[in-house]
């Protein structure tokens, strides 16, 4: 393959924000993108136990030659995602941004509490709201930027115990649609990246029962793994992906068509 071809997937100068950064997909991305010269900020929710991760993957990042920082916020309090975007806009302009955090509270639809409808809201949709107001403007001032978000299968296929999270995916994809359209003449492209049956510590217990039978249903055949995200990643992220935009791109074995 041609060097200039391979020259397009690198981000020498970049700096990406990736959400959830601190373990499954959100640490496989960052590290991809820090592999292809992005400097990364590695976003936690602000508890020991995601600082500590956080902080491990940092390491990682500084171990193989790039530049890293942790920055901790929960997105459930008010104006959590205008906080996170001025932090890190203080240490480095942002050119990347995954929207990869969120929240899930499996439970059957007539059981759904205000609280817990609230959390969802706040961590799925208000707080990075509240990041694309804050750093999409200035990309597209730059003429330069990406956005990925992290969306899922339950866009189209919601499960009937996660109506809020499925209808907050869905959303998320509403308004992938909506930016792509208002900058994409801006030199700023917004997509929409969504896993299939990934393999998490989210669902590891849920799949220990129930992974065998649905990998049958998989046209590949298996669950995914979060490195599974990382190509597409790195596609929609450069300059490779430069002519895509307003994208729902499935990472889901063929899921979504079985």
């Amino acid at each position: 393959m041609p060097q200039d071809v391979l020259d397009s997937f690198r981000l020498t100068g970049r700096t990406a924000l990736v959400t959830g950064a601190r373990r499954e997909i959100g640490r496989a991305i960052a590290l991809a993108l820090a592999g292809v010269g992005a400097k990364l900020a590695i976003h936690h929710a602000d508890t020991d136990e995601e600082r500590s991760d956080a902080v491990a993957v940092v390491r990682e990042i500084e171990q193989a030659g790039g530049t890293a920082r942790v920055f901790g916020q929960d997105f459930a309090p008010d104006d959590a995602g205008h906080r996170l975007a001025e932090a890190v806009s203080a240490w480095s302009p942002v050119d990347i941004l995954v929207l990869n955090a969120s929240i899930e509270l499996p439970e059957p639809y007539d059981a759904i509490t205000r609280e817990r409808f609230d959390r969802q809201i706040a961590v799925n949709l208000r707080s990075p709201l509240e990041l694309l107001q804050g750093l999409v403007p200035p990309m597209g001032r730059r003429g330069w930027g990406r956005v990925v978000t992290i969306g899922s299968v339950q866009q189209v296929r919601p499960h009937p115990q996660m109506m809020v999270y499925a209808g907050t995916k869905a959303a998320q994809l509403n308004w992938a649609w909506n930016l792509a359209r208002q900058f994409g003449g801006q030199g700023v492209t917004v997509n929409n990246l969504a896993p299939g049956a990934i393999l998490t510590a989210r669902n590891r217990v849920q799949m220990a029962t129930e992974g065998e039978a649905l990998a049958q249903r998989i046209p590949t055949g298996r669950l995914g793994q979060p490195g599974d995200l990382v190509g597409a990643a790195l596609l929609l992220c450069s300059d490779a992906g430069a002519y895509i935009n307003g994208v729902n791109l499935y990472v889901d074995g063929g899921r979504a068509i079985a």
